[in-house]
């Protein structure tokens, strides 16, 4: 029977990439949450094998709500996957109750591998040992790429703006007015940058670049009512 996950994040292109490559590693994912409230909600109502859970979420940061689910259904298995690469936050982490921590610079297979370890008991909390020269951790991503340095981007720099402007929520119209280009234009970038980086689509580029460092997510806001 497949391991049943849920997904906390608060931006929908992550959810949306990582909810595919856990699906494609044979796993279910049973509830999404974009919030902290809603997280710690949908645990308890679906009450999943493995909550996988960013730590920057609103209304109730992903730390806090570690600590609500775990106080209140204190067999909960939850992972964190965040781009902060801390120990200071890895402790904090362990101290809300979580048993991983994974940075979202991982491979899927990575991430894959943690959440089963995970489902079977295990703990994840230790900084992983293996680093690269600029002391970053080395996933499957990172020696894929490795050959090209900080020096050599994989992408142009008009690449990169066109994809930041999609990770940003921009139409292709929205792009080629933004950057002053035409749509075929935009679209023969988005080509070049689906080969560069061996994608299939424009959702699994954005995640793969962020994952890679290339771009950022923007911190989702809600109006106040």
């Amino acid at each position: 029977m497949a391991l049943r996950l849920l997904l906390a994040d608060d931006h929908p292109l992550i959810r949306e990439g990582l909810k595919a490559s856990l699906l494609d590693q044979g796993f279910s994912v049973v509830a999404e949450a974009e919030d902290g409230k809603s997280a710690v909600n949908l645990t308890l109502e679906h009450r999943p094998d493995v909550v996988v859970m960013d730590i920057g979420l609103p209304d109730l940061d992903g730390l806090e709500a570690i600590r609500r689910i775990v106080r209140a259904r204190p067999q909960a298995r939850v992972m964190v996957l965040t781009a902060h690469d801390d120990d200071n936050m890895r402790k904090a982490a362990r101290d809300a109750g979580a048993m991983a921590y994974v940075v979202k610079s991982a491979s899927t297979k990575e991430i894959s591998d943690a959440v089963r370890a995970l489902a079977r008991g295990e703990t994840m909390l230790g900084k992983p040992e293996k680093t690269n020269r600029y002391g970053n951790r080395v996933s499957q991503l990172d020696t894929y790429f490795g050959s090209n340095q900080p020096d050599d981007p994989i992408l142009t720099k008009r690449e990169q703006e066109v994809l930041q402007l999609f990770a940003n929520g921009k139409s292709t119209v929205e792009v080629a007015r933004a950057l002053t280009i035409s749509q075929k234009t935009v679209k023969n970038h988005l080509t070049s940058i689906y080969q560069k980086l061996n994608v299939r689509d424009r959702t699994e580029a954005v995640l793969l670049a962020v994952r890679m460092g290339i771009i950022k997510l923007e911190r989702r806001t809600r109006p106040r009512v």
